[in-house]
């Protein structure tokens, strides 16, 4: 299905300005791309001596280095993570992807993650596998996470770029039921939260798990995050409404900061015009970080 972008205009601009290296991948057959991402690659695991150990995959190259930060659930197979590796590939710049503990092939049991324990895996993976400054892109709870990461290491995450970004996502969609809703939850320990993107068509999603994400809120108050920002949200998306990126716009206090929207596209955002443009912001981020630092 065509994807339609309100910034139709200026973005077929910069298209044609794009350097040679992002005019190939562009040009790229896309299930030929997709067919290469799910071939098979040796899977690296990161011990921590008092924490799960965390699967990951990582390409060696020049800076910046980009991380990807998936969503609730997901693994670092998905369509968004694997096309990115390959733009990195192409670049030959260096770049992580890696699974939550307790998600994919990481350790650890899924029923005692909290949003608290993803967290200190982000930072994890930033102090002990990312080399020099990082562009962090987080995916739904990823976003989330990735400005606790910015805040928690200033020095060494340098941009963000959010698609879908949940920040305080699944605190906020509880607070929003009613009341006596709300209590049942508490008495019976679990959530079932509907969700098409779930095989059982919800998610078990336990009180507890709720109640500890309340201390990762940020949009209480100014978020102190000074890096560029670039948000994409999709205005189809059923599950983190768009005007949560504005929010987020809002609370950072970075003046470096773009909400790109696209108006037909849902949660995922990963059909081949979103991935397009996801990469396109990687790339100009990129530039925007050599200009500066040379």
């Amino acid at each position: 299905q065509q994807q339609e972008n309100i910034r139709d205009k200026s973005l077929s601009s910069v298209t044609l300005k794009l350097p040679p290296h992002c005019v190939f991948w562009k040009n790229q057959d896309w299930t030929l791309l997709k067919k290469a991402c799910r071939q098979k690659t040796s899977i690296s695991f990161l011990s921590r001596p008092d924490l799960p150990n965390l699967a990951y995959k990582r390409l060696k190259g020049k800076s910046p280095g980009v991380i990807f930060i998936p969503g609730y659930i997901s693994n670092m197979n998905g369509t968004k993570a694997l096309a990115i590796e390959e733009f990195c590939k192409s670049l030959g710049h260096a770049y992580i992807r890696f699974d939550y503990s307790g998600v994919g092939n990481s350790d650890g049991n899924l029923e005692e993650c909290t949003v608290g324990r993803w967290r200190k895996d982000v930072l994890s993976i930033i102090d002990d596998l990312a080399v020099g400054p990082q562009i962090l892109v987080g995916s739904s709870l990823g976003g989330w996470l990735m400005l606790h990461a910015a805040i928690a290491r200033p020095q060494k995450v340098v941009a963000l770029i959010g698609v879908a970004t949940a920040v305080d996502g699944l605190v906020t969609q509880f607070n929003q039921l009613p009341v006596e809703v709300k209590k049942e939850i508490e008495m019976k320990g679990v959530w079932a939260m509907p969700s098409k993107y779930s095989e059982e068509g919800v998610y078990h999603i336990r009180y507890s798990f709720i109640k500890e994400a309340e201390h990762h809120c940020l949009l209480h108050s100014p978020i102190p995050v000074n890096c560029p920002i670039r948000l994409l949200h999709g205005m189809k998306d059923d599950i983190v409404p768009w005007h949560t990126s504005l929010q987020v716009a809002d609370r950072v206090v970075s003046t470096d900061v773009d909400v790109i929207l696209r108006k037909h596209s849902d949660h995922r955002m990963k059909e081949k015009a979103d991935i397009q443009l996801l990469v396109y912001t990687i790339d100009d981020l990129i530039d925007k970080l050599s200009t500066v630092v040379n």
